[in-house]
């Protein structure tokens, strides 16, 4: 494919937009440093994605900076070169047909998770709440190519959550859109954190599975005003 098509112009500009501010979201809540991490979000009607140039830092990051790509990671639209995890994201997109926004970061408790390749367990009804059991870990994958993109949904296939650490890496996140793939990622590190605090206190008690389900369904069907959590 060679450029947008003119009939998903209107949808590729608002989420360029879309997508960028999003970005700030990541600095703002401390989950990278210098232009690491990443936010991109689906063209929806097309195999495209929206996503941030590499190497770029945050404060220049624009709706006219953000890059397009087809789900096998080629510049589709842009003048700079896709993230570097740009073709982790795509194949997320192209094997996981109800994803709509795909995250990365190094935060920091969720990361330090990750090099211990330890699953977060689920000891919080936060943790049910929003990512239905423990945070999974993914196998340990270079960057370059689809690894990681495979690691992420073969983990995830077999999962609830909208998370998952990748060995050695940092985690990814999913959502419906790229707000809620943010709001994961903001999420995932909270709980990493107070995990990781609570086991220097001792070893946290886990919530049985029938809860988790409790509350798993309660907080995805009935919390909050419709989709908006």
């Amino acid at each position: 494919m060679t450029g947008v098509p003119a009939e998903l112009r209107e949808v590729v500009e608002t989420l360029k937009a879309e997508v960028s501010a999003l970005h700030a979201e990541l600095p703002r809540n401390g989950l990278v440093v210098w232009t690491a991490g990443n936010v991109s979000a689906r063209v929806p009607g097309a195999d495209l994605l929206v996503i941030k140039p590499s190497g770029v830092s945050y404060d220049d990051l624009t709706p006219e900076a953000m890059v397009v790509c087809d789900f096998e990671a080629n510049l589709v639209e842009g003048t700079r070169s896709p993230s570097s995890d740009t073709a982790a994201h795509a194949y997320v997109y192209k094997h996981m047909p109800a994803v709509g926004g795909v995250v990365h970061t190094h935060s920091d408790y969720a990361t330090a998770w990750a090099a211990r390749r330890e699953p977060i367990p689920c000891v919080l009804t936060m943790i049910a709440d929003e990512f239905g059991g423990e945070i999974p870990v993914g196998p340990f994958a270079l960057i370059g190519d689809d690894s990681i993109g495979r690691g992420i949904v073969e983990t995830l296939s077999n999962s609830r959550s909208r998370a998952v650490l990748m060995a050695n890496h940092g985690p990814f996140t999913i959502g419906v859109d790229a707000r809620d793939a943010v709001k994961a990622a903001v999420m995932v590190e909270d709980v990493a954190r107070t995990v990781h605090i609570s086991r220097q206190l001792g070893e946290p008690v886990p919530i049985s599975p029938a809860d988790i389900d409790r509350l798993f369904d309660r907080y995805q069907n009935v919390y909050g005003q419709g989709s908006a959590k």
